[in-house]
This record gives structure tokens, sequence and C-alpha cells, in this order.
């Protein structure tokens, strides 16, 4: 029995275009705002001060290297997205090209990067809804905002919040994705009116001394915040995952992927740089709230209460779309054998994974809630990395070995584009810590372990040979 068999293309083509299954109810607005409401929230919100702490004014250039290891990247993903619109994202073009194995891991990857991506940000969403309630004197009792050992010195249990807004997103996934989709859009165009706001009071502000020096840690620093404020680029790929509910994938799927991560470049460099440009970058050190910091710093105190709210509403739609493109992951996988079946059972109702997207809900729920994420959330960045590598080997490896397959989307400059998009990643992830290499190193084993326990086992693609 091989590791490294690979799916019939042909027959993932047919059964892309085939009617069934998932409802096809997305269109090429609803992707772009479904990618910017994956990217923009926590990066802009929260990164941004510790990224300016570590690169100073050049934060603006650390955003531009993390877009561009994105970008090469979405060139990519948007070709294999439109060739082979099926749920399950890299994992499903991983099995295409480079076999079942290589696919499993990159699934048990993306169901690390996904699910502790949903569970920081929705600690981050409780400490701003908190901030937010007690501006109006509500407060929680002290041991519901936070998980154990998470505040020094402070007895915590339970992290109530964050549980509350991962079970209510969870609740508008499973009753359908249509419906999800409006409420995503609202949100969007909020926050996205909200950091408009920002650009255009805070530009007033800025003062051009603040840029200089530009550069006060080198290209070292650069480089770093580079590889940290990469989560904020986090969430475009989850666009892909909606394949399979996509009314017209060859066309809307490339317009999602690479309109959405334009847009969200331009915001972050331009925040970036306001916020800079107002405050001193050493100020930001410690500071969970940069950009409402930059407002207070320039007196304007009411458009910092926007900011907050913007904020709020900003990892709600992160969260929610997120959550989203794991419960397809773990729908393709488990479609294929390698998880349990029952996870890819559809909904007669709601047409959604009715029971997987609930699994997801309650265990990260779970996790935000009474564990502190330190470290684990550095995670997310070499995950995501290590997926968008693949994928670029992988239109590199289709156009050799099925030059004759349509394709609706090309990646330009074919294997140069694939190839940047690995150089850029792979030197990103050399800034990343030791510890997140190990612990990134351990989940692997415990992947390889479950595929050769279970999922080998049980694989469609091995036991209907």
């Amino acid at each position: 029995m091989s590791l490294f068999r690979t799916k019939n293309l042909d027959a993932m083509v047919a059964q892309s275009r085939a009617a069934g299954g998932l409802k096809k109810v997305l269109g090429p607005l609803d992707l772009v705002l479904m990618g910017i409401g994956a990217i923009v929230g926590t990066g802009i919100f929260v990164l941004t001060g510790t990224g300016a702490v570590t690169a100073g004014p050049a934060l603006t250039l650390s955003f531009v290297i993390a877009a561009m290891a994105c970008g090469f990247a979405a060139l990519c993903y948007a070709e294999f997205a439109s060739t082979i619109p099926v749920a399950g994202s890299i994992y499903t073009y991983s099995y295409a090209t480079m076999g079942e194995v290589v696919a499993w891991m990159i699934g048990w990857d993306l169901l690390l990067e996904y699910g502790l991506a949903t569970s920081a940000v929705s600690v981050g969403w409780s400490g701003y809804f908190q901030s937010l309630i007690g501006g109006f004197g509500i407060k929680l009792p002290v041991a519901l905002t936070a998980a154990p050992g998470s505040i020094p010195g402070v007895d915590t249990l339970f992290n109530l919040p964050a549980m509350i807004i991962m079970l209510l997103l969870t609740a508008m996934l499973s009753f359908g994705v249509r419906e999800s989709a409006r409420i995503n859009s609202v949100m969007v165009v909020i926050k996205i009116g909200v950091v408009l706001l920002f650009i255009v009071v805070g530009a007033r502000y800025v003062e051009p001394s603040n840029w200089q020096p530009f550069m006060p840690f080198g290209m070292n620093g650069t480089m770093s915040a580079a590889a940290l404020v990469f989560f904020a680029f986090i969430g475009f790929d989850a666009v892909t995952s909606a394949a399979e509910e996509v009314k017209r994938p060859e066309r809307d799927l490339p317009i999602g992927i690479i309109g959405s991560l334009v847009v969200c470049t331009i915001l972050y460099v331009i925040v970036s740089a306001i916020m800079t440009g107002i405050v001193p970058y050493q100020q930001f050190a410690g500071v969970d709230h940069p950009v409402s910091l930059a407002l207070q710093y320039a007196k304007q105190n009411w458009v910092a209460g926007f900011v907050d709210l913007g904020a709020i509403l900003g990892m709600t739609t992160v969260i929610l779309v997120m959550t989203y493109g794991q419960t397809r992951v773990i729908f393709a996988m488990s479609r294929d054998g390698l998880l349990p079946q029952r996870l890819a059972k559809i909904h007669p109702k709601y047409g959604t994974p009715f029971f997987a997207t609930w699994i997801v809900g309650i265990l990260f729920g779970l996790i935000a809630a009474v564990v502190p994420l330190g470290v684990l959330a550095e995670l997310i960045n070499i995950g995501t990395l290590a997926a968008f590598c693949l994928v670029s080997v992988a239109v590199i490896v289709l156009r050799k070995t099925r030059p004759d397959l349509p394709r609706a989307f090309r990646c330009p400059g074919v294997p140069v584009v694939p190839g940047l998009a690995i150089i850029f990643c792979i030197a990103l992830m050399t800034f990343l810590s030791k510890t997140t290499w190990i612990a990134f190193g351990i989940w692997l084993a415990i992947g390889l372990v479950v595929y050769f326990a279970y999922s080998r086992r049980h694989s469609l693609l091995n036991t209907q040979k």
C-alpha cells in the first residue's frame, strides 16, 4: 500500500463541478468580504503595537514583506482553487498532487492553525469586550474573566466571554453559510469604516520626526516583525475552503483571494504608518490596544471608543471565518475517510456539516476558556507558512504532471512566482523561535501517530482500491 497515492485528479474536477452536497450560495463580493473578515482583526488592532516595538517605523516595510510572501502564495492558491474548487483548501490540493500522507500532514497542520487562531482571537475578543462593558460600569467576576494562570497574581478559573462568543458564532455557522455570510458582510463594512475613520482623523496628527530613524533595529528587526505580523494576513486562504459553496468558483475564487489580500495590505501599511507617526514606537511596549492608544495620544478619545467597537467586530469576523474554514477542512478529510465520516454528514435542512461545526466550536471554545495560549499561539504562523510552501510546490508539480488540465486562472511566472513564495515563507519561518519549531514538530509527530493508527486503515483511497 503506497503512502503517496494521489486522488484521481480528473474525478476530483468532475466532482467539483457536480451539483449536490453543500449549497452553492456565495458570490465574489461574499468572498472578498469573507477574506477581509478573516484578515482584518487581531493583526491591525493588536499586533501592530508589538510589531512597532520590534521594527520601529519600519513596521510598514514589515507588512509589505509579509504581504509579498502571502501575495505569491495567493496566486498559487488562486490557480488551484479555480481549477479544483473542492472544500478543503491546501489539504485537497496536496492530496491531488503529492499523495495521501502529505495531504494528511498538511490537513493536520491546518487543524492546528485554524483552531488555535479561533481560540487566540476569542481571548483577544474577550479582553476588548470586557473593556467595552467596563466603560458602562459593568464588570464580570474576576474568576470568569481569563484562563487559569493568564494574569500573574490573580486567581482566575474560566474565560466566559471567550467561550460564549465561540458558541454564538458556531450556532450561526451551523444554521447556514448564507446567513453567516450576510452577518459577516455587515460587520466587515462597519469595521472597515472604523479603520477608515482612524486614517482620516489620525493623519492630521502625524509628526514625521517620529519616523526617524526609520529602521532603528536594522533589517533583522524588520524581518522579525514581518514574521510576527504575518499572523495579520492569515485568513485569505480560508476563502478557498468555501470552494464548493461558490456559484462560479473558476471566476469568483481568484477575485476573493487576491482582492481581500490587496485591500488588507493597503490598510495595514497606512494604519501602521499613521500609528508610528503619532506615537513614538517605544511607547507601544506592552500595549494591547495600539490603535486606540494612538488616538488617545492625539486627544481624540471619542474616536478611540469607535475603534474599540471596531476591534470587537473585527475579531468577531475573524473567529467566524476561521471557524468556517476549519469545519470545511474537517469535512473534506472526513469525506476521504481520514477522520470519522460522521464529521462529513450534511444537515438535510441547513446544508452545513452540522455535527463537525459544533465539535469545532465546543472544543476550541473550551481551549480559549481554560488554556493560556502563550507560545502555542505562535504555532499559527509556522503552520500557515508551511501550508503556503506546500501549495506553491504543488502548483509546480501539477504544471509538470498535468499541463493539459484546464485552468480557469493560471498563476503567472511559474516556477518563479511559486519559488519566490517558498523562499519568502522559509525566510520568515527562520525568524520564529526555537520553542515554536519544537512544539510544531511535536504536533506533526502526533499527527503521524494518528495517521498510522486510524487514518491509513480507514482511508477511502486505500480501502476502495
